[in-house]
Parts: C-alpha cells; structure tokens; sequence
C-alpha cells in the first residue's frame, strides 16, 4: 500500500459510516482519485477499495490537502494523516468538514456542466467521459454562496447542510450504478410527500469489464422546520409512561393521530411510485421462492442467536402459510428501509427521507420490486421499537410493558387505517402476507441486535412473542 493508502487504512474503520467493522482490514486500494481543485488546499474524490476476508468493499472519501503545519484548528478532528503527495508534505483530511472546499460542490452543482441532464439515467453534463459529472434535473436551480455543515448523527452516509435551503448527501459505501434514492426522489420529484431534489454527482466505476455511472451524491431540499418521525414517537411514549395508569388514547402526547396521517402519506407515495415506475406481481411460486429466503435466513438467526429457538415454529408456520397463498401478489418499488427516523413531519404534513434501501446491499437487489407490505410492516415494526426501547434496562419495565404493548398496538392500527384509507393496500386484509415480513423484519432485528447492541435485543423478541399471541 502506499503512505496515503495506509493512512486510509488506519482512518476507514474509525468512521461511522464504515460497514465492515468486526472485521479486520487486509488492503486499502485508491481505485480512482480525482482531482476537483488542485493546489493548496486542494480536493480529491477517492474511489477506495477495502478488502477483508477477501471480500472487497467500495466507499467514497471526499479528500482534502492542505500544506503540513497549515491545517485550521477546527478541522483537526477530520484528519487522516500527513504523507508525500507530489513531492509535498501535506497533511490529508476528511474534507466534507471543510466549509472553503465544499462550497465548490455546491458551486459545480450550481453550473451543472454544459447543458443540463434529461434524467438520472441519461448521459451527464461535461460529456460521458468526465471523471466526475454535476447534474441537474430538469428545471431546476441552485443557489450559490452557502456555508456548509456536516449533520451529525449519520451513519451510513454524510449530508451537508447548505444554509437553510439545501442538503447534500454523499454516499459513501459505494455500489456501481444509480442509487435508489436518487432514482425514487426523482421519480416522485413534485410530490408533497417527499424532499424536493435538485442535482447530483456521478462517476464511472467499473463493474465486471464494464464501466458504470453510479451516484456519489445527491442535493436535496433542506427540510428546515421539520421534526423527526422518531423523535415525535419516543416524546409521545415519554408522556404515557410518566401517566402508565392511563390508556395511550387518554395521554396527553397520543400519537394515533399522527400514524394515521403517516399511514396515508405512505399509501399517496406507493400509489406515485406505482404511477412512475414499472409493476410486476409475484406468481404463487415466486411466493414461495420468497418464503424459502425468509427461512433461510431464520436458519441462519436461530444458529447464531439461541435465544431465538423457542419462536422458531411460530415464525416458520408463518413462512410456510405465506408459500401457501395461491393469489399473485402486485410489486413495486417501495421505500426498502422504512421506518421512524425515515420521516419528518412539517408544518404540511408527513414527508418520506432516504429512499435508497439497506445501503449494505447491492444495488440491484436494493432496485428490485417488492410488495408495498414489506414497508407497512417495516413501519410497523419501528412502532413496536419506540414503544420499548425506553424499557432497557429500567427497572420499572415489569410495570410499564403493558403500557408499550398498548400504545404500540394503537399506533399499529392507526397506521394501518390510514394507509388503507389513503389508497393503499388493506393490510388487515393481507394478514398473511404483512405477517410473514414483519416476522422476517424481526428475525433481521435479532440478528442485528445480537451483533451490535446486545441489551436490545429483547426488543424484537419481545415483538416475536406478542405477534404470537
């Protein structure tokens, strides 16, 4: 490896955003580098190879330089290193944090090449043959002389704020082609229901011989005045266990509303996508092609989680009920990741975030259709998380868990009211199919609890075992 290879080594693991922890790095490779500014301080954009185990990951690492010894204060949390770079000392950082490199991203963006891009898809601003291409959609503008800011508590990607209009996201797990969630948010751009998006940035990565555009970041509308859909959730849980003698309905933060307007929201997305994007319906053997993976995958969970066992019948007769059903199941493509904190509510009303799915799976599976169910019972699961994760490790939890099991229960509903009334699919007239994936959602929740954060993990079984009952 060489000295800035190394350096990226050391650095990489340490990121939020780095998927591969638990596991230890063999090489770093800078694939591409491509430079944005040159001199001092200058801008790179680092396609980084990382491989562990022999298998081998991509990420973006937006690269400043500044000459050794010449670095501001503020930025010295962002450093990587220093190494020899054209004959130079320069000390080598994170460079979304600083505000003087990143206003030429907006100002790139701004100019969007030589002509503006007919779609996402199509060729980019600058020619085909440009390293890295500034895009915008058609009829859009930016503006120019924003002040950036990193929002802190990402975790599989980095956005910046630019003043109070727009935010910048730059994905740094990197997989070839174009990224869901530029594709969704470009497909539902004018909708009420979504961030308004302006532009983005690609390059060409290479992908089995071949050389494919794929989406390094995406500028976005700025939703300044909105709440987090989780945030409002956990306050209204708050307000009923300081009152757990009164029903979820009788509380003073009684969020019922809110899911049901959260539910029609849902269904008004689903029904533009399904406008916007191809259909498909699943045959009764795709069905049960599907089924097969969910119980693979409960196989994987109950070997590496024992704690999973005594639910393991119940969760495979759901399965198996779900490679029963002998009608076709309408696909689409949906959100692939929703839950609470994939939603904020402004002074309008609900808006939907994020729509690029499981950023640790490949593109191509991340595009497939699937059923709009498989997001209900996502947000349904997250309804059961917010009422219990303020329950680990408190001693009142004995005390207050019916509390939980009752608000999760009336948010449940409220949803699923609204996203039938909103158009969508009645998923208590799909009790089979909901059940199966949101029973597979849990079974994922187990693993990823067991794996990252073991005092969760009652959470999901917990959820298990009510949806039993």
């Amino acid at each position: 490896m060489t000295q800035l290879e190394e350096l990226l080594a050391a650095w990489i693991p340490r990121q939020r955003w780095f998927a591969g922890k638990g596991a230890p790095i063999e090489t770093v490779t800078v694939e591409a580098e491509h430079p944005l500014v040159c001199g001092d301080p200058g801008l790179r954009v680092l396609v980084v190879e990382v491989d562990q185990r022999g298998a081998v990951s991509r990420y973006q690492v937006l690269l400043g330089l500044r000459t050794a010894g010449t670095l501001r204060e503020e930025l010295a949390h962002a450093v990587i290193g220093v190494c020899r770079l054209g004959g130079a000392s320069r000390t080598v950082y994170d460079a979304s944090h600083d505000p003087e490199l990143t206003a030429l991203l907006l100002d790139r963006l701004a100019a969007g090449g030589s002509a503006e891009a007919a779609a996402p898809a199509a060729p980019a601003p600058g020619g085909a043959g440009a390293p890295v291409r500034f895009c915008r959609l058609p009829g859009s503008s930016v503006r120019t002389g924003q002040r950036s800011l990193v929002l802190k508590g990402e975790q599989s990607n980095t956005s910046l704020v630019y003043g109070e209009d727009y935010v910048l996201k730059a994905f740094r797990r990197l997989w070839p082609g174009l990224n869901p969630d530029l594709e969704l948010t470009a497909a539902l751009a004018g909708s009420p229901y979504v961030a308004r998006p302006y532009a983005w940035i690609e390059t060409d990565v290479a992908d089995g011989g071949r050389s494919v555009p794929t989406t390094l970041a995406m500028l976005q509308e700025y939703m300044r005045s909105a709440t987090d859909g989780w945030v409002l959730a956990a306050t209204s849980v708050r307000d009923l266990y300081a009152n757990p003698g009164l029903s979820p309905a009788d509380a003073g933060g009684d969020f019922a509303g809110e899911a049901e307007r959260l539910g029609a929201a849902t269904a008004a997305v689903h029904r533009a996508l399904a406008r916007e994007l191809p259909t498909d319906v699943l045959s009764p053997r795709a069905l049960r092609e599907l089924a097969g993976s969910m119980l693979d995958r409960l196989r994987l969970a109950t070997a590496e989680v024992p704690e999973l066992q005594p639910h393991a019948g119940v969760l495979r007769s759901a399965y198996e009920a779900l490679a029963c059903v002998d009608e076709p199941l309408p696909i689409q493509r949906v959100h692939g990741d929703y839950h609470l904190g994939q939603v904020v509510r402004t002074d309008a009303g609900w808006v939907l975030l994020d729509f690029e799915g499981e950023p640790a799976a490949p593109i191509e599976e991340r595009r497939r259709p699937s059923s709009p169910l498989r997001d209900v019972a996502g947000m349904l699961r997250s309804f059961d998380y917010a009422a219990r994760y303020q329950l680990v490790g408190s001693a009142s939890a004995p005390e207050l868990a019916p509390a939980a099991r009752a608000w999760a229960q009336r948010n449940r509903d409220a949803f699923s009211a609204g996203y039938a009334f909103g158009g969508g699919i009645d998923p208590e007239k799909h009790q089979t199919v909901l059940r199966a994936f949101e029973y597979d959602k849990a079974v994922y929740e187990v693993l990823y609890e067991a794996h990252n954060r073991p005092s969760w993990l009652r959470i999901p079984l917990d959820s298990i075992a009510a949806l039993a009952a």
